[in-house]
């Protein structure tokens, strides 16, 4: 298998692990994985450091195994391959030492920048990913993002001075993290230092850097930086103490006319449980949002993507791509990887019979999500003999909760509800409980057969209702 045909294969299995895992689980330990090769059986999957492989390779692998079995309609063993130099003495999958062929070669192929080697943040020398297909040309243009594209082209030609800090907010899958990181590529080529990190990374690094005693260390580090890109800020909800160095980093960056990029999931002022002089400073820049595409935009996407796969494929068949997948761009090209591959590996052209039975998986999934909330309500409520109004009370006793973080779950899977829009169904739960429950049953669900058998049943009693 070629390196093109393995990346082909691990997007399309992303395309479905993304489906299955919670939107931060998703970010920290998948987004940044790469397809390396196939062979005997064997598929190797690139990670950035030896923390993301341990964690895939303990907690994750057999959700992994599943969509890769999906993918490719066989078992396959999946075997993980740190790719960062700076962790790669700590992890014994890496063959080869510094300055081996198989290494380097890997980390340049795989995490570099546009148009060559991955370059450092000169700040201190540590590595910058940037995905190199995240581009302001592969960035498709429609009425739902022009202009938070508008925004992100001019930020990037004017750094510091315009449009700062810059917030871009959106649901999942909507193209927020490709702007973010299509403007890290820009300002780099112009020579100019940045960061860019997720909320969870940055807070991890400030709780190592008080536990360590090396803050001075880190606010140079963030401080020293032309452009800071910073992803889904709404993880810094619940996080006081972080709340607290992310705001002095902020004002340090703002007054010295550096560049602040943030994306959330919500407009800044729904951000209710962040602090308000945060909410303040994000407020005096520019807010701008994110829409899901209209199908005309979704074509397009479609088309491009086709495109930069080097595959013909028929315009009945972007059509039905593009009909069925509204809200999530990331879910609508992993449809299109997924076809690719099963025609691949089945020798067959692209055609509309071919779609159906290369997607058909998620074919019935996609009705459940439309299901209603009061539905999902009254099948748990019924399942677990807990009473309605129960699910939407305070904590209660321990079957009470589980039934109510089951709830939480299937409202966020089977009627394709946001955390803000369950916790406001459930009496107010906030953003982060549901966050947290959902994470709590999808590991759950991956050891607990029980309650495996019994959210499958549910599921089963709200198709068939």
């Amino acid at each position: 298998m070629t390196l093109q045909q393995a990346k082909q294969v691990w997007e399309a299995a992303l395309g479905h692990l993304q489906m299955q895992v919670t939107r931060p689980s998703y970010e920290t330990w998948l987004k940044d994985t790469v397809g390396i090769d196939q062979s005997d059986g064997e598929f190797v999957v690139g990670t950035p450091n030896a923390f993301v492989a341990e964690m895939l390779e303990q907690r994750m692998y057999s959700l992994i195994s599943q969509a890769m079995e999906k993918v490719t309609k066989g078992q396959v063993d999946v075997r993980f391959h740190v790719l960062s130099k700076e962790a790669s003495r700590y992890s014994p999958e890496v063959d080869g030492g510094p300055g081996s062929n198989g290494h380097d070669d890997l980390q340049q192929r795989h995490f570099a920048p546009a148009g060559g080697a991955r370059t450092p943040a000169p700040a201190n020398g540590r590595p910058i990913y940037l995905n190199p297909s995240y581009t302001f040309d592969t960035f498709i243009v429609g009425k739902s993002n022009e202009l938070a594209h508008a925004a992100a082209a001019a930020v990037s030609d004017n750094p510091g001075f315009i449009y700062n800090p810059l917030v871009i907010y959106s649901d999942v899958g909507l193209g927020k993290t490709h702007l973010l990181h299509a403007i890290g590529h820009r300002v780099r080529s112009r020579g100019l230092s940045l960061i860019y990190t997720t909320t969870e990374e940055f807070t991890n690094e400030y709780i190592k850097a008080i536990r360590d005693g090396k803050t001075e260390e880190f606010r140079g580090r963030f401080r020293s930086t032309d452009v800071l890109l910073l992803d889904d800020l709404q993880f810094l909800i619940g996080k006081e103490q972080t709340q607290e160095g992310f705001f002095h980093t902020f004002n340090a960056l703002h007054m010295t006319n550096r560049q602040i990029l943030i994306t959330t999931d919500r407009p800044v002022a729904a951000l209710t449980l962040l602090e308000d002089r945060i909410r303040s400073r994000l407020g005096g820049g520019l807010v701008v949002d994110i829409q899901p595409p209209d199908l005309e935009t979704r074509l397009a996407i479609l088309r491009a993507k086709a495109d930069l796969l080097r595959q013909q494929v028929d315009a009945d068949v972007i059509q039905f791509l593009g009909e069925r997948i509204h809200n999530n761009i990331r879910e609508l090209e992993g449809n299109l990887n997924r076809v690719v591959v099963y025609a691949q590996m089945t020798r067959s052209p692209i055609t509309l019979e071919l779609v159906k039975r290369a997607i058909a998986d998620t074919l019935s999934p996609n009705s459940r999500r439309r299901l209603a909330p009061d539905s999902v309500l009254d099948a748990v409520s019924t399942y677990f003999s807990v009473d309605k109004d129960a699910l939407k009370g305070p904590r209660g006793k321990k079957s009470v909760s589980l039934a109510r973080q089951v709830t939480m779950y299937l409202l966020k899977e089977e009627a394709n509800l946001g955390p803000t829009s369950i916790g406001r169904i459930l009496g107010g739960k906030d953003h982060s409980t549901v966050v947290k429950n959902c994470a709590k049953i999808v590991h759950l669900l991956n050891v607990d057969p029980h309650l495996r058998r019994d959210v499958i049943n549910i599921r089963d009693s709200l198709v068939h209702a």
